[in-house]
């Protein structure tokens, strides 16, 4: 009774979103376990999120590198070398000179001199041992983002607290189009902000009232930053993410915040999460989807 109830509640006023609700019980549930069991996956993974243990911004010229704490950038003691080599920036462009003892490898080969960012092309990956690293842009602002393959944050991880599932929050929506040229401003943790191009809003009704969602393009979803009522108290205080699948031609779609996930920044330092638009904060508690425990 409780899941119809809630039900006619979410779809009163969507008349024209002809989006059946058939994976109530047992076959839903199995649904949002095996997605959230893959997205743990993904958090432990060799290029998962749990495993960074450092974010260095590169000054212009050269970065002395290694585990002494001479260096400009100083990796976690007993990692590499102590004096592995450098990083030479020259604007938007980073060379990296290794010392022999290093044993640094791009692309699984050893290099004792390599180009290892350009704007025209993908980072490789580096490594020294356990180590692997890349380079990142954020803005203005370049820099060495660190991952260690055996770090005790990803061995030790006991997963993500989450609400009970519930169909619920599995809400029909409407994409709304923004038309040709239409952009949302989107700031992260760095406190920097971006023009992002947006294909329009989520709309939806929930307990009779309609509310909308910016969303974002990401492959073949929609992506969607949020925070609501329970920002901050049992979810994450920067918001959630979500995705989406696109509209079908009638502009009709789903959105499950059973699937709303915590952002990188929930589990490291070493992130550059976008924030929540202003427009994307729901007044209401969306109790659904993962929690923040307040560990990192």
């Amino acid at each position: 009774m409780k899941y119809l109830i809630h039900a006619l509640v979410v779809t009163i006023g969507i008349a024209s979103a002809n989006i059946a609700f058939s994976q109530n019980g047992s076959g839903y549930q199995k649904q949002i376990d095996e997605w959230h069991a893959k997205r743990i996956s993904s958090l432990k993974a060799d290029n998962g999120w749990l495993n960074l243990v450092g974010l260095y911004w590169l000054d212009d010229g050269r970065n002395s590198f290694g585990s002494n704490k001479q260096n400009k950038i100083v990796f976690p003691q007993g990692t590499i070398t102590e004096l592995a080599g450098y990083f030479v920036r020259s604007g938007n462009t980073v060379k990296l000179i290794a010392n022999e003892n290093a044993h640094i490898k791009v692309n699984n080969e050893q290099v004792k001199e390599a180009l290892i960012f350009t704007d025209s092309a993908q980072a490789p990956v580096v490594s020294s041992g356990d180590l692997r690293w890349t380079i990142i842009k954020r803005g203005d602002k370049i820099g060495v983002r660190l991952r260690n393959l055996k770090s005790s944050a990803a061995i030790d991880f006991k997963g993500v607290p989450r609400f009970a599932v519930d169909s619920f929050w599995r809400i029909a929506a409407t994409l709304q189009p923004a038309g040709n040229g239409a952009n949302i401003l989107i700031t992260n943790v760095l406190g920097q902000t971006s023009v992002q191009k947006s294909p329009g809003k989520l709309v939806f009704k929930f307990n009779g009232a309609q509310y909308s969602l910016d969303a974002l393009e990401e492959g073949n979803e929609l992506f969607i930053i949020f925070a609501d009522a329970t920002s901050g108290s049992t979810t994450y205080p920067s918001g959630r993410f979500l995705s989406a699948k696109k509209p079908d031609a009638d502009g009709h779609t789903v959105i499950d915040f059973n699937k709303a996930y915590n952002p990188p920044c929930a589990f490291t330092d070493y992130a550059t999460c976008p924030l929540p638009p202003k427009q994307n904060d729901l007044p209401f508690p969306v109790t659904a989807g993962e929690k923040y425990d307040g560990h990192h």
